[in-house]
C-alpha cells in the first residue's frame, strides 16, 4: 500500500526539535546560487507571471512551486533544481504573483488553491514541444496547490505530467489554520503577516476603490483571509476559502503517482493533514510521514550539498513516477 509507514529521514540533535529543524534551514542553509534565465508570460485577465527557468537540454522537466510568501529562490527549492539539474533535468520555478521580486498589476495575488496560474504554466511549457516528461514539486502551500491541480484534472491530465513529490503540506486548511494560531507559532504567523500586510498596503494604494484599510490591520490568518483573501479571489469569506481550496478533497481523484511528505512534528500541521487511511487505500497517493523535520526543514548534514528531500524526490520520480507509465 501507498502509506509508506517507515521513512529514511533521521534527525540528529538539534533538529528533532520542530522550530530548531523550522528555522535554522531557512536562515543558514548555504545552496549555491543558480543562474536562473527569467520569462515573463501574460496570463489571461492582463496580469504575467516570472517564471525562473534552469535548462540543461534535457527532456524532463521539475516544475516547483513555493510555499507562502516565497519565491523561487527559495533555499528548499534551489537545493532540489540544483541536485536535479545535477542530475539531467532541466527546472521551473512558478513565482506567484506578487512573489518574484515585483508585484503584479491586477487586484488578485495568489492562494492556497491556485491551480489557475499552475494550468497556464503548464500549457506554455507543452507548447514549447521540448518535454517528454514533467514532475510538479511544491513546499507548503506550494504543495497544495500540486495536489489539487493533480486532483482536479485526474484522468485529463497532459499525459507529459508523470506524477510529484510534495512536502509540508497543509492538505486540510480549515484543521492546518487552527494548528497556526496556537501559541507555539506566533512567530511565524507574525512573519508570514508582516509582508503579507506590506503587500496589502501596497495593493490599497493601487486599488483604493477595492480595499478599505482605515481599520487595525490583520492579525491572524482568518481575518486577512476573511477580509481580503476571500473575496478578492472569488469566495465569500475565510472558511468557504479554505474548504474550497482543500487539496484533501481532490487528492481521492489523483491518477499518477504523488509522494507526499509530512513530518509528525510539523506545527503547522493538524492531524488530518496526514491522510494515512486515504493513502492505504489509493494506488496513486503516497504519505510518507518522517518522525522529524518541521516545516519545511528537513536537515540533513552532507558534504556534497543535497539535502535528503532532494534525494529522496529524485529517488522517488526514477523508481515511482518514471516508471508507472512504462
Amino acid at each position: 500500500m501507498p502509506f509508506l509507514s517507515g521513512s529514511s529521514y533521521r534527525a540528529s540533535w538539534p533538529f528533532s526539535n520542530a522550530h530548531v529543524n523550522t528555522i535554522y534551514p531557512a536562515l543558514f542553509r548555504k545552496v549555491p546560487p543558480i543562474e536562473y534565465e527569467r520569462e515573463t508570460i501574460d496570463t489571461l485577465d492582463g496580469d504575467f507571471l516570472d517564471l525562473d527557468w534552469q535548462k540543461n537540454d534535457s527532456r524532463r522537466l521539475l516544475i516547483g512551486l513555493h510555499g507562502l510568501e516565497g519565491n523561487a529562490d527559495r533555499h528548499y527549492l534551489r537545493g532540489l533544481f540544483s541536485f536535479f539539474g545535477k542530475n539531467g533535468w532541466d527546472t521551473l520555478g512558478m513565482n506567484f504573483r506578487s512573489c518574484s521580486g515585483r508585484m503584479n498589476k491586477r487586484l488578485r495575488m495568489y492562494n492556497m488553491g491556485e491551480t489557475n496560474d499552475l494550468a497556464l504554466v503548464i500549457r506554455h511549457v507543452l507548447q514549447m514541444g521540448v518535454y517528454d516528461e514533467i514532475v510538479l514539486s511544491g513546499f507548503s502551500l506550494g504543495g497544495n496547490v500540486v495536489l489539487k491541480y493533480l486532483g482536479e484534472n485526474g484522468a485529463h491530465l497532459p499525459e507529459q505530467i508523470r506524477g510529484g513529490v510534495v512536502f509540508s503540506v497543509p492538505c486540510d486548511i480549515p484543521a492546518a489554520n487552527v494548528a497556526i494560531a496556537h501559541w507555539r507559532n506566533r512567530i511565524y504567523l507574525k512573519r508570514f503577516l508582516s509582508t503579507l500586510n506590506e503587500k496589502l498596503i501596497e495593493k490599497a494604494s493601487l486599488y483604493p476603490t477595492y480595499l478599505d484599510l482605515s481599520g487595525p490591520l490583520p492579525r491572524s490568518f482568518y481575518e486577512f483571509d476573511e477580509q481580503f483573501t476571500g473575496p478578492i479571489h472569488g469566495y465569500s469569506g475565510a472558511q468557504d476559502y479554505w474548504q474550497s481550496c482543500s487539496s484533501i478533497h481532490f487528492m481521492p481523484n489523483i491518477i499518477r503517482p504523488v509522494l507526499v511528505i509530512n513530518a509528525l512534528d510539523d506545527t503547522f500541521l493538524a492531524p488530518t493533514c496526514y491522510p494515512s487511511k486515504l493513502a492505504e487505500n489509493h494506488p496513486s497517493v503516497y504519505l510518507e510521514t518522517p518522525a522529524h523535520g518541521g516545516h519545511c526543514g528537513f536537515y540533513t548534514p552532507s558534504q556534497e550539498g543535497s539535502w535528503w528531500t532532494e534525494r529522496r524526490a529524485l529517488a522517488f520520480v526514477q523508481e515511482i513516477v518514471l516508471n508507472e507509465m512504462r
